[in-house]
């Protein structure tokens, strides 16, 4: 079956299809592997002209498919992904739009309103966050560590956390009381 066939089935018109009890019980059969008439019938526990009327009204709304070859009928399950896809809120912009999408995926899911609100626990996705954050300070300049400490608290509470996760990812150096950028993005200007 073509995707149009079923890209107007919104949930509103799902939890409508749904709604019906005769119709809930011959999705549930379907899902539980019936596929043939009978098969359908007896798992549902629906005499045969209520199980082919749900299944006819169930096949013209595009939730359920009907093979003539095999004589049986297949619940298309992508049509509920559809249907939930097709009224879910967009995506806000991203912070990061000129990062490649994978990385913008991360940086999205840690820094709310340009604050950092989780740093992750994977260490791949960890250095991606802690390069963004080192890029707050410039690079050849020393800072002290209360300096440190108001840029990092700009970000997020935990400054000592975050300024030995920055430390450990080799992203700030730090030799008598001072620190300076040692890594991450750097971009020519």
């Amino acid at each position: 079956m073509d995707s149009s066939t079923t890209d107007h089935l919104t949930s509103t018109r799902l939890v409508g299809l749904l709604a019906d009890d005769d119709r809930r019980r011959v999705v549930a059969a379907l899902v539980l592997g019936a596929e043939s008439l009978d098969s359908v019938m007896t798992v549902a526990e629906l005499d045969e002209r209520t199980t082919m009327k749900a299944l006819g009204r169930l096949t013209k709304a595009g939730l359920v498919e009907f093979d003539p070859d095999t004589s049986s009928y297949l619940l298309l399950a992508q049509a509920f992904q559809r249907a939930a896809r097709s009224e879910a809120d967009p995506l806000p912009p991203s912070q990061f739009p000129e990062r490649p999408g994978w990385e913008r995926r991360i940086l999205d899911n840690a820094f709310h309103n340009g604050r950092l609100t989780r740093i992750p626990s994977k260490w791949s996705h960890r250095l991606i966050v802690l390069d963004e954050v080192a890029q707050r300070f410039e690079p050849g300049r020393h800072y002290t560590e209360r300096q440190v400490n108001a840029s990092l608290s700009a970000l997020f509470d935990d400054t000592a956390t975050l300024r030995r996760y920055l430390v450990d990812a080799g992203m700030l150096d730090r030799a008598e009381g001072n620190y300076w950028r040692a890594g991450g993005r750097f971009d020519p200007d």
